[in-house]
């Protein structure tokens, strides 16, 4: 079925709906990754984004039940080249487009994706309105105006879980996350490193939390605009020195912010599993996965609290920071590498260890 994009600045693309069939809008920015498409489509963080694949070949090796990273695909559209008309894998399971249209998401193919990337990479992301139910280019860019903006979106309330759970009953410590869109692989991976996990809806208080008497905070991903998640902060400011505390992506945000920084948004964004991340610390360089709009101002943060660990090497933005005196870190990257590399994974342990040192 012939479906039309329109961006907010007048620019249409045309190309074939898969999937479900209808309109759909949000903000569009390009993922650099080659594979982890499944895992791109269920991270809570591309909440109220339209995801365009740079990688021209998509849906290959299907879908499984395995490799998802939360309850079901987040992305508002899925924008491809091509879309396999076959997938080949031991362990898929069904196809991307059965996937996508049981869980009502449009997918678009056969548009021009280069050239759509170049156009964000130099215009910077924008709203857009995906349609196969409109086809009049001029409704189209008039509704993606109409789109709310990225800036002052909490979105974290839409992905965030109602209620806490275990995640894992047993484990040396009890470490508490804060569910901001966390990825299951977070989980996972305090899991394997012998942690009794337990997960807390991002709207509940420090005090709760605290009153379970958990041995460390993680402060997870999420989507949406920083700024726009002051009860977020606040928890964040009432754990900050209670108990070790480490935050990922949107909770790197969220501790700078309680800490006293400001952040901004991206032109574009960082989305892919290439990025280089240079560790001012040891000087190593790892290739880290990102999704994130927004980044850390930082000419805002309060160097005489915090030392800067880690900076992009594409663009010189702020990757990481460690508190001088407090049991606190966090980073703007993926350390739970889904999809990969798994580079930064360590990241975990020295978490772990962090928690370990606090009890002694």
């Amino acid at each position: 079925m012939k479906a039309l994009l329109a961006l907010e600045d007048g620019r249409v693309f045309s190309g074939y709906a898969f999937g479900a069939s209808w309109e759909v809008s949000g903000e569009v920015v390009f993922n650099t990754s080659m594979t982890g498409y499944q895992e791109i489509l269920t991270d809570p963080s591309y909440r109220g984004q339209i995801v365009v694949m740079t990688y021209p070949l998509i849906g290959n090796y299907g879908i499984n039940s395995v490799d998802v990273e939360s309850t079901g695909p987040q992305v508002a559209g899925f924008i491809v080249r091509e879309k396999s008309p076959m997938e080949s894998n031991w362990r898929s399971e069904e196809s991307l487009e059965n996937y996508l249209k049981q869980h009502g998401i449009m997918g678009l193919a056969r548009i021009d994706t280069r050239a759509l990337t170049k156009h964000i990479r130099e215009k910077g992301a924008m709203r857009a309105v995906m349609s196969t139910t409109d086809l009049d280019p001029a409704s189209l860019v008039e509704k993606a105006r109409r789109v709310p903006p990225m800036e002052g979106s909490d979105l974290v309330r839409e992905v965030t879980v109602s209620e806490p759970y275990v995640w894992q009953e047993e484990g040396r410590f009890t470490i508490a996350v804060l569910d901001c869109g966390v990825k299951l692989n977070i989980l996972r991976e305090l899991a394997r490193r012998n942690c009794r996990v337990v997960v807390y809806p991002a709207f509940w208080e420090a005090k709760e939390v605290l009153r379970h008497n958990p041995q460390g905070v993680l402060l997870s991903n999420g989507p949406g605009d920083p700024a726009a998640l002051p009860y977020v902060v606040r928890f964040a400011e009432e754990v900050i020195g209670r108990v070790p505390v480490f935050g990922i992506c949107l909770g790197h945000q969220v501790l700078c912010q309680a800490l006293g920084a400001r952040t901004f948004k991206l032109k574009f964004g960082h989305h892919g599993g290439n990025h280089p991340v240079k560790d001012l610390r040891s000087g190593w360089v790892a290739i880290t996965t990102q999704n994130h709009g927004f980044s850390v101002d930082f000419d805002t943060l309060p160097m005489d609290e915090l030392e800067v660990t880690h900076i992009n090497l594409n663009d010189g933005t702020l990757e990481g920071v460690k508190h001088r005196k407090l049991p606190l870190f966090s980073v703007q990257f993926h350390p739970e590498a889904h999809p990969g590399p798994h580079d930064t994974s360590y990241l975990f342990d020295q978490f772990v260890k962090m928690v370990e040192e606090s009890l002694a």
